[in-house]
């Protein structure tokens, strides 16, 4: 090959490494993202009909709803894409997990609710999704795991080859997406920013991974199989909760605004 053609190769991989790349605001670290965040929307609103049916279908009580969507408005408002569509929405699974959908689509499952005892513990796993987004790890394990051909494909199946995959059949694979261990441990540290920013105790986030370690022990939490637990992952919150915010004490809060709100209305 002639150096010529292969300058020409390298200049056209450049353009394509530069123009697929984007900035991750919660390391500051440049990374390859081949979808603009526009496009994280588009396909996020795409598959939340399809994964909230999935998952149960929305929780019947408006006024739970309203609860759920005002907490996790509050700390996405804080995070470092306070811009995005964010909507907040309780399902009816009984497993415990929460997920995340590019550009702002965020569940939490009934079985997960009943586990919580505090607002602050609630904020925090909020806060944690909302880090998900805000660093686009959806997108990007979809297109290491789903691929994003068969994503996009699947939104507009009817226009789609034989043989494509179905927005169904995608929507099951997202639910289960698997993120890795550094993404969890940026997630955890740009929620405890997050929550500490909409006034909660960040203890409540130590809490919640504490509670799920131990329900690990006696039966299969999906929350840890698709979110895998770094490793001394409860101390590394509990060091930079420590380190940053030390005015904060690891006590159980606003547990009555919970009670009436979340366990009253469930039980």
């Amino acid at each position: 090959m002639s150096y010529i053609r292969k300058l020409i190769i390298i200049s056209c991989l450049a353009i394509i490494f530069v123009s697929g790349c984007a900035v991750n605001p919660i390391t500051g670290k440049t990374e390859l993202m081949l979808l603009s965040p526009d496009q994280d929307i588009e396909i996020g609103q795409a598959y939340a009909p399809e994964i909230k049916e999935q998952l149960g279908g929305p929780i019947d009580d408006h006024q739970l709803q309203q609860y759920i969507n005002r907490v996790g408005q509050s700390v996405a408002a804080t995070s470092h894409r306070p811009e995005m569509p964010y909507e907040f929405t309780a399902v009816n699974e009984e497993s415990l997990n929460a997920l995340a959908l590019p550009g702002g689509p965020i569940f939490i499952t009934k079985g997960m609710l009943l586990q919580l005892e505090t607002e602050d513990q609630l904020a925090g796993i909020l806060a944690h999704e909302v880090a998900h987004v805000v660093a686009r790890h959806g997108a990007a394990q979809m297109s290491r795991q789903i691929g994003m051909d068969i994503v996009l494909s699947a939104v507009v199946r009817d226009e789609a080859p034989r043989g494509a995959m179905t927005v169904a059949q995608v929507g099951r694979q997202i639910i289960n997406l698997s993120y890795s261990r550094d993404q969890e441990r940026q997630s955890d540290i740009a929620g405890i920013d997050y929550m500490v920013e909409a006034g909660y105790n960040p203890y409540g986030m130590q809490q919640v991974m504490e509670m799920l370690e131990q329900a690990a022990g006696v039966r299969s939490i999906e929350f840890l199989s698709t979110h895998p637990s770094p490793e001394n992952r409860v101390q590394y919150i509990n060091a930079r909760i420590r380190e940053r915010y030390p005015q904060f004490d690891n006590v159980r809060t606003r547990t009555q605004d919970y009670n009436r709100n979340v366990l009253d209305r469930l039980n």
